[in-house]
């Protein structure tokens, strides 16, 4: 990408799903192809935006997960004690900031609780895809949210040796190669923009897509967007 992309959110209603997942557990890959669905789907980056944040405290245990980093654990740490939680745990689907228990796995409707989004949220992509700058239009006022970037590969494929998945060819969509977060510092009389924040995957594989979201001080997410970087299938 030699030229500047820009996204922009519809103002409208939009579910944030965040997955967090590991390839060394076996009750996730259902959990994943369930998200893996969303690919094709006409609401994707309009009505839907997925991520699978993998966690590394499954790494230990007989496979070391390629994807897993420890900063996406602490990302799932914070939510269970803003939330209340007992503990961590995989599968684990967080929706627009909340816990959402097994209504992937039982055909519950994505929760509406929190989706109403505010503001407009344009992102600005360079650099090569690693570059991110964005601004919010929210009315003047308020606290500075936080910008949060998630680069995501597509068509991923691991061949598991040890581990719950041993032998099985796990394929991931939607998986967080790299992720970055920036206080959006800068007032404008509308809203806020954020100083660029690079953001590249952590592995070999190229991204093929990026979900940008604003959060609140207490977690709260505010607006969403994103979309393909790449061609789908590419």
């Amino acid at each position: 990408m030699s030229q500047q992309v820009v996204f922009k959110s519809s103002g409208g209603k939009a579910a944030l799903i965040e997955l967090y997942s590991s390839e060394g557990c076996s009750s996730c890959p259902p959990a994943e192809e369930w998200l893996n669905r969303w690919k094709d789907s006409p609401g994707l980056w309009k009505d839907v935006f997925p991520v699978n944040f993998h966690v590394d405290y499954w790494d230990g245990l007989g496979w070391p997960d390629r994807f897993a980093r420890p900063e996406y654990t602490a990302r799932q740490q914070t939510y269970a004690a803003r939330l209340g939680q007992d503990s961590v745990y995989t599968p684990e689907f967080v929706a627009n900031g909340m816990e959402w228990k097994r209504g992937w796995f039982d055909g519950t409707g994505l929760p509406t609780a929190g989706a109403e989004k505010t503001g407009q949220l344009t992102l600005t992509v360079s650099g090569k895809e690693t570059r991110f700058s964005a601004e919010y239009v929210a009315g003047a006022g308020g606290d500075a949210p936080t910008l949060n970037v998630a680069v995501l590969g597509f068509n991923v494929v691991s061949e598991v040796k040890r581990g719950e998945n041993s032998g099985r060819s796990l394929k991931h969509d939607f998986v967080v190669l790299g992720f970055g977060s920036t206080p959006m510092t800068k007032k404008t009389e509308t809203g806020f923009r954020s100083e660029p924040v690079e953001v590249k995957s952590a592995t070999d594989d190229v991204p093929g897509a990026v979900v940008a979201w604003v959060s609140g001080k207490d977690g709260t997410i505010l607006q969403v967007t994103g979309g393909w970087l790449v061609a789908a299938g590419d």
